[in-house]
């Protein structure tokens, strides 16, 4: 008895061609050139969930930086003077602290300035 598979294999496609929408011309409407790119973008997909880590703290750095150098310290200085006032906030933190209250931000800096100069 043969065999057909035609229900299935329409399934098949219909979930890599709807996986594919948004791409342009035969990536989106070849079903090879569609495996092709749907093969790349999850690779890509999987960098990019560990990539999205290093730059928002890239981007966490650079903000308290920021803030720090107008407090006329460097980041350096600063994150040592947290360490040796066991002022236990993260890098996502301070930088929040630094661009919607800079004022709290500035108490941060003075504590950990206070905590540097005593050592």
């Amino acid at each position: 008895m043969r065999v057909r598979y035609g229900k299935a294999r329409h399934r098949s496609k219909k979930r890599l061609f709807k996986e594919a929408r948004g791409n342009y011309g035969g990536r989106s409407k070849l079903l090879r050139t569609v495996k092709e790119t749907l093969v790349r973008s999850r690779a890509y997909a999987t960098r990019d969930r560990r990539m999205r880590k290093r730059e928002f703290r890239a981007l966490w750095i650079t903000r308290i930086t920021a803030a720090v150098r107008a407090q006329g310290i460097s980041y350096s200085y600063f994150m040592h003077g947290l360490a040796l006032a066991k002022i236990g906030l993260n890098r996502k933190q301070l930088a929040e602290l630094a661009v919607r209250n800079p004022e709290i931000f500035a108490e941060v800096v003075a504590a950990a300035k206070a905590a540097k100069s005593a050592t």
